[in-house]
């Protein structure tokens, strides 16, 4: 893009960004300011109010609050009296950078909202404030707290402290985005003494004749001596202290110790200044993984006597998954409320815009098709080059044809963004495949090799008459990935050809780790567009933003839900170019995500609802620890404590299923048998096959007693792998409930239609099951079957089984009037947690399986018996019951998978 078209741009952004415009309105300002640049062509012209009529078609929910009772509402009244200095220049920023002024001004009433929340800082006396905002991965939750930050500044917050995670380059990312975004000068030349006017950036653009104090900058963290060389206690500054640190429990003890010896009032050991405290990802470092309680407790532990140094203070912490450690690392409710840091005063949700492509959309799309939508990859091939597990010695002999396909789609995708027109955009692809330094080393030089091996060979070849050329082996394999991945969006082989040489040619392979130099310079490549494979470990898994990421390679596996979504670099906004991302990753990996994606999903509901209901911040962190995902992530967190641990669960509005079986030959038929028990007892209480409903494949019975439930569920051996299913608690709950809500039930023997010769047809019930087919994982060994890749038993939309049309659509209509306005029932895809919310009866599902591929011939097999149950919403009190959580199995299954996560591991 030449100069003179990118002036056009940011001149017409700026004008459209304070106005709601239309098409017209659109095209009207770019002829009305086309004059200046005379160089800028009709059909430049064009395709950027084409440009301008799908940004400014982006809208934004106000989102969710919840807060406690009896906090006095300030700001309206204080507003009169704030010079809105810092947020104007901001909004202007951002208005500069694309935001439509529908965004724009959701974003104004989001962060109105969440400053209300905070105390007001001209307020005397001892005061704090802790709250939460949830936001999405790679959403905008730093432009978010950086508009929070202005305006705390404006209304009269001295001291301003963000706590960015745990890596240094993320540290030094969000230093540059505060440095942009707050600041308005570069601090990296203030703290060279390089001259004031080469150093202005971002908003000091527009106005610098007030500067935030930074204490830190984007080369160094904070420092005791560079501190007190300012010489002027902070309550004593005109504008703003600003400190970015990183979650580093010496990086505290600095500060702390600074902030008491240099800032505390004479005679006193606290500071009067008020201070806001933002940890982003409020749940990193916080959550027990390796090195015990006691390393979580200890930065805990700091940041809140780094809140108890001032007599007036507010904590935000700012997270995308909301199973934080702050809900559900404590051992009791009393504990979890007495932790300072658990948002007692309020949470606030955010939604994010509506272009954001985030993990519904690249998880949860098609109810119908458990593989997910097109631009997920199976990564198959890599256990002989890069298996999933090595050490950190190990030699990387070569790539996996999966990790070379992905580099040639790498480069196609910018090949085909240049022809559309995006020439100074950044690209950038992921590969996230070990921890280990040495090994991501060798990854880079053999990604480096590659990209210079196939830049020759284009270099050479790539102007040469289509077929001609394609008569080159590296042509040819650039042209048979193009066929696979791109063959449908729009842009002819021809014309990708032609760009391959400018496509390939500045791309940059590195690594990004703590002992890596390379850097991700984006900030120096506004103009012309960084081009960069980045190779690396836990630096690329949280926080660190990869702009303009068009391919990932993601050879990770986990279970716990912050590292994993967090590991989600990939969301976040893809204008003109969402249709060419494309994601490599483990079919497990991925059914980890899809689960996750629909928890949280389920949680932002749950927010809604409370929300409606005036809920307080505890009755949300409450619902939080009795989520059966709790199960999971505390077994995590304690794997290898050696403790069985007690943790309580709420069934109801719930769905569970044995998604990993015992694989024995004793267990399988005892679970065959219990089946068989199930259907002859309905027969001989007059539940006769015949009278059976036909449905789906499968046969529906109705009005079942609960006592039928409860005894094949007493005779059913679980596996100690799938936590949610120990029947002693399952039990229990239906017990205590089956006199009232749970008395009777609906209960479906599942089945499918399709039938060959290859297929398990079971008779054992008194009646024909044509058996599910499905695949084993991976992990599963004699003794353990993980059922799919994805550990998933039933299909979406199960749970409308037993369920009445009219149920069903009132189901649907239901979740779709949640957001104001209501969604577009054309483009939605309906979760199966809303037809539990208009169940009547609980439903059972007995599945019986056939384990093998799909090709397979399983006609003389035996079947897998598993079971699932969708329990309906609770018209009583909600009685949690208690599983004993034995992390036996999970130690011996994911060990390793603990020691990749740990913090401070290798790459940190």
């Amino acid at each position: 893009m030449n100069d003179e078209l990118q002036d056009l741009r940011d001149m017409v952004s700026a004008w459209l960004a304070k106005r709601l415009p239309t098409p017209e309105m659109i095209r009207e300002q770019i002829q009305r300011v086309r004059s200046l640049y005379p160089s800028v062509t009709d059909e430049e012209a064009e395709q950027l109010a084409l440009e301008f009529e799908h940004v400014h078609g982006v809208t934004m929910d106000i989102g969710v609050t919840l807060q406690e009772a009896g906090f006095e509402k300030w700001l309206d009244e204080a507003k009169a009296k704030i010079n809105p200095y810092y947020w104007d220049r901001y909004r202007r920023l951002l208005a500069e950078r694309g935001f439509s002024g529908q965004v724009l001004a959701t974003l104004d009433s989001v962060t109105d909202r969440t400053l209300g929340l905070l105390e007001n800082p001209r307020k005397s006396g001892k005061w704090d404030r802790r709250g939460m905002v949830v936001g999405h991965v790679q959403s905008g939750k730093t432009a978010n707290y950086t508009g929070l930050i202005c305006k705390a500044a404006d209304a009269g917050y001295q001291v301003i402290i963000i706590i960015a995670g745990i890596h240094n380059n993320l540290r030094s990312q969000t230093q540059m985005r505060l440095d942009e975004g707050f600041i308005g000068f570069d601090s990296s030349k203030l703290l060279l003494n390089q001259a004031e006017a080469t150093s202005i950036i971002g908003v000091g653009r527009y106005d610098s004749s007030r500067r935030p104090n930074a204490f830190t900058n984007t080369l160094r963290d904070f420092n005791k001596q560079t501190a007190t060389s300012v010489g002027i206690p902070l309550e004593n500054l005109k504008e703003p202290a600003v400190f970015v640190i990183k979650k580093n429990t010496s990086t505290l003890k600095n500060l702390l110790e600074w902030l008491k010896e240099h800032n505390a009032r004479r005679g006193t050991s606290s500071i009067g200044a008020p201070l806001l405290l933002i940890d982003d990802e409020a749940d990193n470092a916080s959550i027990n993984i390796k090195k015990g309680k006691e390393e979580v407790s200890r930065i805990n532990g700091q940041i809140r006597q780094l809140l108890d140094v001032f007599d007036r203070s507010c904590y935000v912490g700012y997270t995308a998954t909301p199973f934080a450690n702050i809900f559900i690392d404590p051992d009791s409710d009393d504990e979890m409320f007495g932790e300072d840091l658990f948002p007692r005063d309020f949470i606030v949700s955010l939604d994010p815009p509506d272009n954001y492509f985030g993990a519904s959309q690249v998880f949860l799309s098609d109810p119908g098709d458990d593989k997910g939508i097109s631009i997920i990859r199976h990564i198959e091939d890599n256990e002989d080059l890069l298996p999933l597990k090595h050490k950190k010695d190990h030699i990387i002999a070569g790539l996996p044809e999966s990790l070379e396909r992905a580099v040639r789609t790498f480069i196609l995708a910018r090949a085909i963004r240049l022809v559309r027109g995006q020439e100074n955009s950044h690209n950038s692809m992921l590969v996230n495949a070990s921890r280990f330094t040495d090994v991501q080393r060798q990854l880079r030089n053999e990604i480096h090799n590659l990209v210079k091996q196939i830049g020759s060979s284009i270099r050479v070849n790539g102007a040469k008459p289509e077929l001609e050329a394609l008569g080159n082996t590296e042509i040819a394999a650039l042209h048979e990935v193009f066929v696979g991945e791109y063959g449908d969006v729009g842009t002819s082989w021809e014309e990708v050809q032609g760009r391959l040489w400018d496509s390939v040619s500045p791309i940059n392979v590195i690594e990004i780790n703590s002992r890596s130099s390379d850097s991700l310079d984006y900030a120096d490549h506004q103009r012309s567009g960084l081009n960069i494979i980045a190779v690396g470990g836990f630096s690329l898994s949280r926080g660190l933003t990869l702009e303009g990421l068009v391919v990932s390679y993601f050879l990770r596996n986990s279970m716990m839900y912050d590292t994993l979504m967090q590991m989600g670099r990939w969301f976040g906004y893809r204008p003109g170019y969402q249709d060419l991302c494309r994601i490599w990753m483990l079919e497990e990996a991925e059914g980890w995500y899809a689960h996750i994606a629909e928890s949280i999903e389920e949680l932002r509901d749950e927010l809604r609802r409370m929300e409606a209901a005036n809920a307080t911040p505890r009755e949300f962190g409450l619902k939080v620890r009795s989520h059966p995902d709790t199960l999971i992530v505390t077994a995590r967190n304690k794997m290898g404590s050696g403790e069985k641990l007690v943790v309580s669960i709420g069934l109801a509005n719930r769905f569970v299923e044995t998604a990993v079986l015992r694989r024995d030959e004793e267990s399988r038929s005892a679970n065959h048998r219990a089946a068989i028990e199930l259907a002859q007892q309905l027969r001989s209480n007059g539940f006769i096959p015949e009278k059976f409903e036909d449905l789906k494949s499968g046969k529906l019975v109705r009005d079942v007693p609960a006592d039928f439930v409860i005894n094949f569920l007493a005779e059913f051996r679980n596996h100690p792998g799938s936590l949610l299913t120990d029947t002693d608690p399952v039990r229990k709950y239906i017990e205590e409930r089956m006199q009232t809500e749970l008395s009777e039930w609906d209960l479906y023997f599942a089945g499918v239609s399709r039938r060959s010769e290859k297929s398990l047809v079971d008779t054992s019930l008194g009646f024909e099951i044509v058996c599910q087919r499905r695949s084993a994982g991976r992990r599963s060994d004699e003794k353990t079957l993980l059922v799919t890749e994805k550990q998933r038993v039933s299909s979406r939309g199960i749970e409308q089984i037993g369920l009445t049309n009219k149920q069903i659509e009132k189901a649907k209509s239901d979740y779709r009037n949640e957001t104001d306005p209501p969604r577009n029932p054309d483009k939605l895809n309906y979760p199966d947690r809303i037809y539990r919310r208009v169940r009547k009866r609980p439903l059972l599902i007995v599945h019986l399986l056939a384990i093998g591929s799909e090709d397979e011939d399983l006609s003389q097999a035996k079947p897998m018996v598993a079971w699932s149950i969708s329990f309906p919403q609770t018209k009583h009190e909600e009685k949690k019951v208690e599983y004993v959580v034995n992390t036996t199995w999970f130690r011996e299954r994911y060990r390793e998978e603990v020691d990749e996560e740990e913090i401070g591991g290798d790459d940190d």
